[in-house]
């Protein structure tokens, strides 16, 4: 029988994340400037691929295709209406990608798409609602965890948790993009995120998204020294440039960015995956390193 997420992790065990979601969906057919929500309900069938691929490639952990999948960020694009539909197809179509293996199934979050007073127009009491709706519907839809992601505002992230926190007791992850080498667009370091998010429940912190592979180390060396919480890694595949259709590319190869995944266990990564440009091949390059230290 399959252990408990937090049992593997506490034992120790260095696991395997899953790749991007929204750059892989583009590869296969998805207009840029798309949301890959879109296709949950539109091309069901490719987002179950994509999940079997990343599976078939050696993930622990697959995440739903819920990124922007609040009702305040499906509301940009006109789907408000279809928040809980979205969310629920998505879990259902994760929960099928990962049949007869031993993968989990994390419910990812991202953020609202907008910014909180004073900096925007948006009310914590707003953006509560939404991510608490969210995360009710993830965890009765049946997921093994959460996952809030790409985070980069402190108070943000922290009204994130605590609407995960009043929904469910699953285990939870709260990952910041240090898309500003070793800071957060908003100025936050990986010391300010443990420094505020240990006293909140959370399980895991974490690091995606963001620049080059450096600095994500950097970020984690730093974010390793400062926690005693188990860390989440999900860098991106190098950094992007414009190809075709206006679709973005990542300049690294599976055995380019599969090389320094020693490197990130050393520094105290326990989950490890890839962001934005990594793909199915790229992921069984990092699970293949990933296992034979197992």
């Amino acid at each position: 029988m399959r252990k408990a997420f937090l049992e593997r992790i506490k034992a120790g065990e260095v696991l395997v994340s899953d790749g991007a979601t929204g750059t892989n969906l583009q590869m296969r057919g998805l207009l840029a400037g798309k949301s890959g929500e879109v296709w949950v309900l539109e091309n069901p069938l490719e987002i179950l691929r994509l999940v079997s691929d990343f599976v078939a490639a050696g993930s622990d952990i697959v995440l739903t295709c819920t990124f922007g999948a609040s009702r305040l960020q499906l509301g940009h694009i006109g789907l408000a209406d279809k928040t809980e539909q979205i969310n629920r197809t998505a879990v259902a179509l994760a929960r099928r990608g990962v049949e007869g293996s031993q993968a989990w199934v994390a419910g990812s979050m991202g953020p609202i798409g907008e910014m909180l007073q004073p900096f925007g127009s948006m009310t914590l009491e707003e953006a509560e609602a939404a991510y608490l709706e969210q995360a009710r519907v993830l965890a009765e839809a049946g997921v093994d965890l959460i996952v809030v992601e790409t985070m980069f505002d402190i108070g943000e992230a922290l009204v994130a948790v605590r609407a995960v926190r009043a929904a469910c007791d699953l285990p939870l992850v709260c990952s910041f993009s240090y898309d500003r080498g070793t800071k957060t667009m908003m100025g936050i370091s990986p010391t300010k995120a443990a420094n505020a998010f240990e006293p909140f429940g959370v399980n895991m912190l974490g690091i995606n998204c963001g620049r080059s592979l450096d600095e994500n180390l950097a970020a984690l060396k730093e974010l390793r020294s400062v926690t005693s919480l188990p860390i989440w890694f999900k860098p991106n595949a190098g950094l992007p440039s414009t190809g075709g259709l206006g679709n973005l590319g990542y300049d690294l190869t599976p055995e380019r960015m599969a090389a320094p995944v020693n490197l990130w266990i050393a520094a105290g990564a326990q989950v490890i995956g890839g962001c934005c440009g990594t793909s199915p091949e790229h992921l069984k390059a990092i699970a293949r390193v990933v296992k034979k230290q197992a």
